[in-house]
């Protein structure tokens, strides 16, 4: 068996446009904002700059495509992922989808800034679709420009693979570019408009298609749409149910529920907020997309919520997000039902989601705990009582988990010397009165007979937890550093960022400052506690 070598042009990628080739398309070639009907997509061309410039490559998501390494520091490369020349089998259209925004039915909503350039194969036969985001407007863009800056650019960017080598399920990204043109932004919404570095991001997943591409259509009524897309995807992503018909329709959605439960349960492990996890916001094959205001839990609060938009109801609070992906969950049955015309089945489809859910958590605990599996008699009030004693005063959840590790599970130490190897997890050490530190002392004494049920020493089960708690996430205040720092030209950090993320879990001493808990002079800045929309 002989290796394909990785290309060195890119008009040798093997495209394999599916999507437009199995599904009708907009009739109208004129780009300008409209009601999209009877269609899944509108054809339309990326928007050319002036001065495309490459700041980062996920070399691994390079090799996914079979791209040389050579090939990604080209100029050619530079001006295919920021859309100024389509390589050969690049037929660019934009998605039609709608979907329910912070719990109310937005209509018809689409790829307002997203184009999607076409499907590849991989030489391992793997399919995957290549979008661009930030590349100019699209018949769904409303009153937007569909460009992006370099802000919120970084952000999708690092996230995108920061989750991937966390073990979240995720679309990924390839490049991150400059356009050299500026793009006017309200930050904020409140009147202060400036003029911001414009960027593009290739993002890479085997679909990009949501809740929402089925839930337009069976809004609009049209049957014979739904039933073309919903064919498609099974055909297409999950082939292996079996051809389409009322039962592989409702297995789909089944699996639909537990992919979407095992995602939530990982975000929850590491402390990751979506922030917008409106129903175009949730992939049909249950993977982290749309990557907006999101955020990483620095003290443990269920509450936060990164997104200034949704300050004051906090629907889509961390607390709050196995509840929404449920809700969402049921947005999307009443967007199936047309292909299976029963109640009950769904329901009992969306309550394989709550079990997986709950088993899922159960599970996840046990292992950021050490614990060779979840013991109901013993752990559920473990459990609970660990992520009250986490609230109760400004606790670090990702050097907590990492720091828990380090306990001895011998006991052969006071009540004091138990909690030092905790200390780096507080951000207002003050805040430990005498009653939280007994209820702290309880609780580890606690979770130490816990441990000694199991017998296994403290290697075995702080490399357990350390494969599970990562040292590494993308804390918004390194995010924020490494934006300011490429706003004066300076992409190092980026880069740094990139590398470090890669192996989130293992200890690099060269990189422990990235390691560090939320500086004070970060706790209230913009772009380090919440963020808009506006990107």
């Amino acid at each position: 068996m002989t290796t394909k070598l990785p290309l060195t042009h890119l008009d040798d990628l093997s495209f394999d446009n599916i999507f437009i080739r199995d599904l009708p398309g907009d009739t109208e070639t004129n780009n300008h904002p409209r009601q999209v009907l009877a269609a899944c997509y509108s054809q339309v061309l990326p928007t050319k700059v002036v001065n495309p410039q490459l700041v980062a490559v996920a070399t691994e998501v390079a090799e996914l495509l079979d791209l040389s390494p050579e090939l990604c520091d080209s100029e050619d490369f530079t001006e295919v992922f920021t859309g100024n020349r389509l390589s050969r089998g690049m037929e660019p259209y934009a998605l039609c989808y709608g979907g329910h925004q912070f719990g109310h039915w937005a209509g018809q909503l689409g790829d307002g800034r997203a184009i999607n350039l076409g499907e590849i194969i991989n030489s391992k036969g793997e399919r995957w679709a290549l979008q661009l985001k930030g590349a100019g407007p699209t018949p769904y863009s409303r009153t937007a420009d569909g460009l992006a800056v370099l802000r919120s650019s970084i952000r999708e960017f690092l996230c995108s693979e920061a989750m991937h080598h966390l073990g979240v399920p995720t679309t990924r990204a390839l490049s991150l570019t400059l356009t050299g043109e500026s793009v006017i932004r309200d930050m904020f919404y409140n009147g202060n408009r400036k003029a911001e570095p414009g960027a593009v991001v290739c993002r890479v997943a085997p679909s990009f298609t949501r809740f929402g591409s089925f839930q337009i259509l069976t809004a609009r009524r049209d049957h014979t749409l739904l039933k073309q897309l919903a064919d498609h995807t099974l055909r297409t992503h999950y082939s292996h149910l079996g051809e389409p018909c009322s039962a592989v329709y409702l297995a789909w959605f089944t699996e639909i529920c537990k992919k979407t439960a095992e995602m939530i349960v990982h975000w929850q492990r590491v402390g990751f907020v979506h922030g917008v996890m409106n129903t175009d916001n949730m992939s049909i094959l249950g993977l982290t997309i749309d990557y907006g205001p999101y955020g990483w839990l620095e003290n443990y609060d269920p509450n936060w919520t990164p997104n200034t938009t949704d300050a004051e109801h906090r629907r889509y609070r961390f607390g709050n997000q196995p509840e929404i992906a449920y809700w969402n969950l049921g947005q999307l049955a009443n967007a199936l039902y047309p292909l299976i015309q029963q109640v009950e089945p769904l329901q009992d489809a969306l309550n394989v989601y709550t079990e997986t859910f709950e088993q899922g958590w159960q599970a996840m605990m046990a292992e950021k705990l050490g614990l060779n599996a979840y013991q109901p008699e013993t752990d559920e009030s473990l459990f609970n009582d660990l992520i009250a004693l986490l609230q109760r005063v400004e606790t670090d959840m990702t050097v907590f988990y990492r720091q828990l590790a380090m306990i001895p599970a011998d006991n052969q130490t006071d009540d004091e010397r138990l909690i030092l190897p905790l200390m780096l997890a507080y951000y207002v050490p003050d805040q430990l009165s005498a009653d939280y530190k007994t209820h702290l002392h309880d609780w580890l004494n606690r979770y130490i007979k816990r441990v000694q049920q199991d017998n296994s020493s403290d290697i075995e089960r702080r490399t357990r937890m350390h494969a599970v708690n990562p040292k590494y996430v993308l804390r918004n205040y390194l995010a924020q550093l490494a934006i300011d720092k490429a706003e004066t030209g300076d992409f190092t950090m980026v880069n740094e960022l990139l590398d470090c993320l890669r192996r989130p879990y293992d200890e690099q001493p060269d990189n422990e400052n990235y390691a560090e808990k939320r500086p004070d002079w970060a706790r209230q800045r913009a772009g380090c506690s919440m963020l808009s929309c506006s990107s």
